[in-house]
């Protein structure tokens, strides 16, 4: 489970110098809407992250399975909210992104999902 904690702490990291960044820089170069956008993406990550590293030490069978859907998951929600924020600084069309957030939050739930059957099934 060890990629579950590095993962899990550096989706925790991530979102304490991104946000640290919004509060502080972000906040005077994008619109208002993009760093709310940004404010909800990395609060995903740092429960996540959190999420993970409790995953990690856990026994509770399937943990793999779970950490997998936990990471793509993050991975693919939360950074895809994040690249979309930056869209009005970018000369490039970022839009088709766009889809790949709710992918993400799918497979967000489903971990939670198959977490719970485990906790129900132990």
């Amino acid at each position: 489970m060890k990629i579950a904690k590095l993962f899990g702490a550096t989706f925790a990291l991530l979102s304490i110098i991104l946000g640290a960044l919004n509060s502080h820089n972000f906040k005077k170069i994008l619109p208002e809407t993009a760093t709310e956008s940004i404010d909800l993406s990395l609060r995903y990550m740092m429960f996540h992250g959190l999420a993970l590293l409790i995953l990690s030490v856990l026994s509770v069978e399937g943990k793999k399975l779970i950490s997998f859907f936990l990471i793509i998951g993050t991975l693919l929600f939360s950074f895809s909210i994040l690249i979309l924020s930056f869209q009005s600084q970018i000369d490039f069309n970022l839009s088709w992104l766009g889809p790949i957030t709710p992918i993400g939050g799918c497979l967000l739930i489903f971990g939670w999902i198959l977490t719970l059957f485990q906790f129900i099934k132990d």
